[in-house]
Order: C-alpha cells, then structure tokens, then sequence
C-alpha cells in the first residue's frame, strides 16, 4: 500500500527528510526549494540529513517580493495580480529554482503563517504549496490551524511528504 500525505506527517521531521532522500538517490533526483512562510524550514530539514549534499542542490529563501522576482524570476505582475500566496507564484518559484540551480525538482511554498497579515480571502494558515519541475509544476492551497510556529512546522511536513509522493510516483 501506498503511503499517504496523512501517514506521511505524522512522521519525525528527520525521517521525513531521510526517507526523501533515500527516493533521490534511488531514482537519482537533485532538488531544490524556494521558501517564503518557511524562511528555510525545509531545507534545514533536508539538510540535517548527512549525506544530504548528494540530492539537494540549494534552497531559496525568497521572503520579499523583490528577492521572489530577483532570484526566481516570479513576475512582478503575477506578483501584483495574484498576490505572493497564489498558485501562479509558487509555480513560477518552482520554475524558477529548477532553472537557476539546474536540479530536476524543486518544492516551494508561500504562505500567511501570522500572527497577523491574513486577510478574508488568504486567513491566518492559507499556504500555497507547489512542486514540480521547470516544465510541470502542481500545486495546492492548504490551511493549517494554530500559531506561527505550527503552521510554519505543519507546511515544511506537508512539502517533505508531498514531494516523497511525487517521487514514488514517477
């Protein structure tokens, strides 16, 4: 039986990361991340792997809407017309980190992980998370419940599993 999104994070950070990296070098993946909400969550979990170096290619720690366009080429008009929680920007963020840093696949997330900047549209907890590579990507908006702190922690788990499914599945 396959594993689910739901069983996968309910796994320890750790495993998550070391079970990512076991399907990257089975199926001789590079990956990078771009990250918002995050601020390098995700690739502090794929890192704290050793060994990680064979995989992983560089994460992105985009926080700004400046940084998102400057180093991910994101449009500035995505930006403005979407909005930097939106499907088409963590699209492009994956595009983008796949095209500067050349790995197969990438992940990335952006999010309102408060206290505050949530609106009606995008609460407190809306992230948009996307993975793929420079010529797919997918994507979902999640909501996650409680402080900074757990939605921060529940998106890096979310992106760890998603992207061990995604592998499983090629």
């Amino acid at each position: 039986m396959e594993p689910s999104v739901e069983s996968l994070k309910n796994l320890d950070l750790t495993l998550l990361a070391q079970r990512l990296g076991k399907l990257c070098q089975q199926h001789q993946l590079e990956i990078a991340t771009a990250e918002s909400c995050t601020g390098g969550g995700i690739a502090s979990a794929i890192t704290a792997v050793p060994g990680s170096s064979a995989y992983f290619a560089t994460g992105y720690v985009t926080y700004s809407n400046m940084a998102k366009t400057r180093l991910l080429g994101v449009e500035a008009s995505t930006l403005a017309s979407e909005g930097a929680v939106s499907e088409g920007v963590v699209k492009a963020m994956v595009a983008g980190a796949c095209q500067e840093s050349g790995a197969d696949l990438a992940v990335a997330v952006s999010g309102v992980a408060g206290p505050d900047g949530g609106s009606p549209d995008k609460p407190v907890g809306t992230v948009w998370l996307a993975w793929g590579s420079l010529q797919a990507q997918q994507a979902q908006c999640l909501h996650f419940p409680g402080d900074r702190h757990a939605v921060r922690e529940q998106t890096v788990r979310q992106a760890l599993a998603t992207l061990i499914l995604s592998i499983s599945e090629r």
